[in-house]
Parts: C-alpha cells; sequence; structure tokens
C-alpha cells in the first residue's frame, strides 16, 4: 500500500480559515495529514517531522492561491524567499535563499500533467502552474523536494482557489468547494500511486 502524507497551512494575511488545512479531515483516514504554519523556516520544521513520522511514498503539499479558478499543480520550485507581505511571525524575508547548498530550481516529483488530464476529466478545472511564486508556498515546496533528495518519496505542490465564504470577500475572485478539492487531492494521489512517469503533452502557458 502507498503511504501517503499531505499537508495544509493555518490561515495568513487575517484571514479565518485557509482551504488547504480546512480539507484535511475530508481526506481518506489512511492518508497521514499535517498543518504546516505559515511562517518561513517554521514550516520546514515541521514538514520535516510529519516525513519523519509519517515515512511516507508520496507528499502533496498544498497552499492557496486566492485568485486562480483552478486547482494548479506546481511544476517547478525556485530556491528564493522574496515576501509581497509578512509570514504569521512577522517575517518578510527579501531576495533570501532557501538553501544556501541547494540548486537554483526543483521540479515537481509527481506526474502533474496526467494528474491534470485525469482532474479534467473527472469535471475539476486544473492546470499545470510554472510559479508557485515566492511566499512560504514556494518555500515548502523547494523545500519539501530538497528533503526528497535524501529520503525516498516523491513530492509536488498543489495550489487551490479560495473557497465560496473567502470569495465572498473578494469580489470577482472564484472560488471551488471543500468537497471538489478534498476530491481533487484524491485524484491526484490516486495518479501518483499509479505512475510515476509523466504524460507527454502541452501545459505551457504564454505568460
Amino acid at each position: 500500500m502507498t503511504r501517503t502524507l499531505v499537508t495544509g497551512f493555518e490561515p495568513f494575511d487575517g484571514d479565518r480559515v485557509n482551504p488547504s488545512s480546512a480539507v484535511l479531515p475530508l481526506l481518506a483516514p489512511e492518508i497521514a495529514t499535517r498543518t504546516l504554519p505559515c511562517v518561513f523556516g517554521e514550516a520546514l520544521t515541521a514538514l520535516r517531522e510529519a516525513v519523519l513520522e509519517a515515512r511516507p511514498d508520496i507528499v502533496l503539499c498544498v497552499g492557496l492561491a486566492g485568485g486562480r479558478a483552478e486547482l494548479s499543480l506546481e511544476r517547478v520550485a525556485i530556491n528564493i524567499d522574496d515576501a509581497r507581505i509578512a509570514d504569521n511571525g512577522g517575517n518578510r524575508p527579501i531576495d533570501a535563499a532557501i538553501a544556501a547548498d541547494g540548486p537554483p530550481a526543483y521540479f515537481s516529483g509527481l506526474p502533474i500533467k496526467a494528474a491534470v488530464a485525469e482532474l479534467r476529466r473527472a469535471g475539476l478545472p486544473a492546470a499545470v502552474s510554472n510559479t508557485a511564486g515566492t511566499f512560504v508556498c514556494n518555500h515548502v515546496f523547494y523545500g519539501l523536494m530538497h528533503l526528497a533528495v535524501g529520503e525516498k518519496f516523491r513530492g509536488g505542490f498543489l495550489h487551490v482557489p479560495y473557497l465560496p465564504e473567502q470569495a465572498a470577500r473578494h469580489p470577482g475572485a472564484p472560488s471551488m468547494a471543500l468537497a471538489d478539492i478534498a476530491r481533487g487531492i484524491g485524484i491526484i494521489l490516486d495518479v501518483a500511486a499509479a505512475r510515476a512517469d509523466d504524460i507527454r503533452v502541452s501545459e505551457g502557458t504564454f505568460a
């Protein structure tokens, strides 16, 4: 049986909910879960602890990308922290390397294109994203892949939209029901468990 770990984040930027952690109780009981602090550094410490405890084969870290309309599987994590706003600890790093001994970037270890195709077949809006930003989400994605170098697991990162209750406070912003986010995570994990290789289709963007 494939051992899986899914992480989300606590609410941040003054919000009271974060769908990436709110979805965790809806996942299958055999999936290990952990809510990470939205704090540079501390999030990676909590992630390492969760990996050591769960000993997973697959790790999917999940974060919020308010304004996006799809389930966005990230292609690449970059070795930089550059925060537009402060994290929950009041930290706001600028042009800081995540790992001084790390490469400029890591690619996802999951079959992201195959997962996006399966999500679409299930009627869920999905896309491959080519930027995870430079806030705590990218920080965790890069840290996850850096950790994976010395561990025996495959990892990746998923950005999810606002919940409807959040979008109501952001006029015009798209949203997704929590049940659909949970269903999407389940599909991604199933695809990742079934295959390590990806399909060869275009998921590039003009931007």
